[in-house]
């Protein structure tokens, strides 16, 4: 008739730790010292992945239009559920922006940031597999930018050249010699039509580092280290001849257009202007 020890510690129901490490050290036994286990409740759909402990919450993770319903410890931080949801999306937490009422502190438990159940996790982020396939490589992205400029029209098909170049070659053009790369002459050249159709002519003062642009109407003075870039282009029919502009600003209408370059001296051009603005 002696009441037995520890029938009273049986009838008691103790509170477990999410980890699974909560509660006295003496809470899991019977007074005979045997080890005493309670079933733990699953607390994660979608992957198996259990947690124990008694306090959870039902959460609805969302990434990429993807749903995941989510048991989860109310006492774990938001750094442990980042691992959770790495375990189900793929996602590494360090590409993770987790969402709940801003962004989700890794530090505090889901209790304290007061997550309900049913609440909304919202997940941003791209797996490494995902950045690889969206970062091309430079050498082939360099490739798609030429390919396309390839596709471009030609610039003496352009209206704006057109209406200049269909007037046909001046009557004084200077002869060009295809095939053949010749030094400056030391006389202007002359025989070219620039952006208004009106009669041009370039004289390269080397002595004085200038490229002087002379129409009917005025002379421009300008100094090689004031030329950013020369662009030219075979005209079509006549590729024997050039186009060529000198660019003397950072946009498209700062480009000053002469027609009817002879080829023979193109490249001489452009190492002219070229070369001794970079030299000095």
């Amino acid at each position: 008739g002696a009441e037995e020890p520890g029938m009273e510690a049986e009838a008691q129901q103790l509170p477990l730790g999410c980890g699974g490490g909560g509660g006295s050290p003496a809470a899991g036994r019977s007074p005979e010292g045997e080890e005493r286990r309670e079933p733990l409740q699953a607390s994660v759909s979608n992957g198996g992945d259990a947690e124990s402990g008694r306090e959870l919450v039902e959460l609805k993770v969302i990434w990429n239009k993807n749903k995941y319903d989510v048991k989860f410890c109310l006492d774990s931080t938001g750094a442990e559920l980042k691992q959770k949801i790495h375990s189900l999306t793929g996602l590494p937490p360090a590409m993770q922006k987790v969402m709940f009422k801003g962004l989700l502190p890794e530090e505090k438990t889901l209790r304290e940031i007061k997550v309900t159940n049913g609440a909304k996790i919202m997940v941003v982020g791209s797996t490494i597999n995902d950045v690889l396939a969206v970062n091309t490589p430079k050498e082939a992205a360099q490739q798609e930018v030429k390919a396309e400029e390839n596709k471009k029209e030609p610039l003496c098909r352009q209206k704006q050249h057109r209406k200049v170049l269909d007037k046909g070659k001046p009557d004084d053009v200077m002869p060009s010699v295809k095939g053949v790369q010749e030094r400056l002459p030391t006389v202007p050249l002359s025989g070219m039509y620039n952006k208004s159709g009106g009669k041009v002519r370039l004289t390269f003062k080397l002595e004085q580092d200038q490229l002087w642009i002379g129409t009917k109407e005025r002379t421009e003075k300008l100094p090689m280290g004031s030329i950013k870039n020369v662009v030219s282009e075979p005209i079509e029919g006549h590729e024997d001849y050039h186009m060529m502009a000198f660019q003397l600003g950072p946009t498209e209408a700062s480009y000053y257009w002469v027609y009817w370059v002879p080829t023979q001296y193109v490249d001489a051009i452009k190492d002219t202007v070229l070369g001794k603005w970079q030299y000095f």
